[in-house]
């Protein structure tokens, strides 16, 4: 590989649920909007600035069919155009407001939150041309990043009933990759992370047939995705599962029933998360997939609450606004402490800390690397898995971080920085092993989209996953009217199955909001599938019926070439 010690990538999984024209704020437009002012524009500007300095960054870049329709979509860049001048606004206000308190200091960072936004969008108008996508088209191309995909709506594939939704699922992510970004992907971040081997499977909750599921890993083969990213826990075992199943007859009864259907690992194999291996959950499986691990203890220097990097207290507080606009004005200032603890921000404070995180950082990956090393014989290769939301939304300094990162590691001779895809057809695996049920959730199963919240949910999904097998069936379903009316049902019964409903629900982060949309979706399904019969049957569309339709597809816009050929 050129290198000593081995090779890294960042992957960044970037989604959002489908909320354009589904409210604004708290809950829904404005979601996307704080996420590409906050977090997409800055990580394009980074990556564009890498490549322009010769530092080829090779981040894996995940960029969900979901998220993609919408950045793509023209009310997505009027809308953001105006989201950017309210921010601008709220900045003019806030400083004018302390100059006349006499706060300088606070004064100096509206001003600053002003300049900013008024850069950004400069950025997005006059560099971009409003194009994200675009932008992320043109790095692909050149070789400075790998763009994968993830499940069309994030559907969470191991609770889902039937494989042909998961085909359906990933069929709709490539055609709709390709459509973006003219490319196949090679790769897939599964939902959630979320994994499930081949097994006699029966719903966890409701009632349903028993049917014997191939593992996901064949599916993704039979699509030709090469790889997909899984969580530590996954490959090397630990603690994580289980920890929820006492607590629900339905996870248990899922749990017990996948590992009766799982291939056992080889005894003997040393596995380590620094390695690729292929994944396959039956015997003498033609099918397989390759996987990256995320490396737990670069994880942690990130995520952990105790020790990573965005709780450091000279860093920009997350949760402390100031109303009206909500803009942030105040820093960490010291673990846990309450927001009326918070000291103003200094940003004259935080490049400092930037370079020793950075340091930090760049010295935990070599380590690791230098160890498998020395351990094994051969160069390793670290992948560090985040949400991309985490670089920029939650933590603001985070696009700079990675910045550092990236450059520091493009200069090292030591270290080879390396897009998965790009490591996978260097240093195919030479191993097949099974992986056991779960995600990279709480707990490390299904806990957080199955529990006493949302088990409520799931008979639903299942309902319209079983309809959506009678409507294909129906005469000339594809054609005329009827196709038009299956089609937009189709695309009803994909945001049904998005993981993020009983994410919301279980987090409490936006219950109300979540509930309330699952409940619509699966109402304009249920419609939509009458109608179909009704049609199927010679019967005619009323006026009522036809502004019904309407109002769906100009709602629910998204895939305009649904991927039904693929549900079987």
């Amino acid at each position: 590989m050129g290198k000593t010690i081995g090779s890294f990538t960042f992957v960044l999984h970037s989604h959002l649920p489908y909320v354009l024209s589904h409210g604004q704020w708290p809950h829904g437009t404005d979601w996307l909007h704080e996420a590409a002012l906050g977090c997409y524009l800055p990580l394009v500007r980074t990556l564009r600035s890498l490549a322009a300095a010769g530092r080829a960054p090779q981040v894996t870049l995940g960029v969900t069919p979901v998220l993609a329709e919408q950045l793509a979509d023209p009310d997505f860049r009027s809308e953001f155009t105006d989201y950017l001048d309210q921010r601008i606004t709220s900045a003019g206000r806030d400083l004018r407001e302390f100059q006349r308190q006499g706060r300088p200091r606070m004064a100096e960072l509206a001003a600053r939150w002003r300049d900013t936004y008024q850069d950004l969008g400069a950025f997005f108008h006059d560099e971009l041309r409003g194009d994200i996508l675009g932008a992320l088209r043109e790095l692909s191309a050149q070789g400075q990043i790998e763009l994968i995909t993830c499940g069309a709506t994030h559907g969470y594939f191991p609770l889902l009933s039937t494989d042909a939704s998961i085909r359906l699922q990933v069929a709709q992510a490539i055609k709709t990759h390709q459509h973006h970004f003219g490319l196949k992907p090679q790769g897939i971040w599964l939902p959630e992370c979320a994994y499930r081997p081949a097994y006699r499977w029966k719903p966890p909750v409701g009632e349903g047939p028993e049917r014997d599921r191939v593992g996901v890993e064949e599916i993704l083969a039979q699509y030709g995705i090469s790889y997909f990213i899984t969580d530590s826990h996954m490959l090397m075992g630990g603690e994580a599962i289980g920890t929820y199943l006492d607590r629900f007859k339905a996870l248990e009864r899922l749990w017990d029933r996948s590992q009766s259907g799982a291939a056992p690992a080889p005894a003997a194999l040393d596995k380590s998360t620094l390695e690729t291996y292929w994944v396959g959950s039956r015997p003498d499986q033609e099918e397989v997939a390759a996987i990256f691990t995320r490396d737990p203890e670069t994880a942690l220097t990130v995520w952990s609450a105790e020790v990573g990097y965005p709780g450091d207290g000279w860093y920009l507080d997350f949760h402390k606004k100031h109303f009206p606009g909500g803009l942030k004005y105040w820093r960490v200032t010291k673990a846990q402490s309450d927001l009326g603890d918070k000291e103003p921000y200094q940003p004259e404070m935080v490049e400092a800390r930037l370079d020793e995180n950075a340091d930090h950082f760049v010295g935990v990956i070599k380590s690791r690397l230098r160890h498998h090393l020395e351990r094994t014989g051969q160069a390793g290769h670290l992948t560090a898995p985040f949400d991309t939301e985490l670089f920029g939304h939650w933590w603001f300094e985070g696009p700079r971080f990675l910045e550092k990162v990236l450059t520091l590691l493009a200069d090292d001779p030591e270290v080879e920085l390396m897009s998965c895809g790009r490591r996978l057809a260097a240093d195919p695996p030479t191993q097949v092993i099974s992986l056991p049920e779960g995600s990279w959730g709480q707990g490390g199963f299904h806990w957080i989209w199955l529990n006493q919240d949302t088990e409520w949910t799931w008979p639903h999904v299942y309902e319209c996953e079983e309809a959506m097998f009678e409507l294909l069936a129906l005469p000339d379903c594809r054609r005329g009217t009827l196709g038009r009316v299956i089609d937009q049902a189709s695309r009803e019964l994909l945001l049904l199955q998005a993981s993020d409903w009983q994410f919301l629900i279980s987090t409490w982060s936006a219950r109300d909001y979540a509930e309330m949309r699952f409940s619509q979706h699966l109402a304009d399904f249920r419609r939509l599938a009458r109608l179909a019969r009704d049609l199927a049957g010679g019967g005619q569309m009323g006026p009522g019926d036809a502004a019904f339709l309407e109002a769906c597809q100009a709602r629910d816009r998204l895939f305009a070439e649904p991927a039904l050929d693929h549900y079987k």
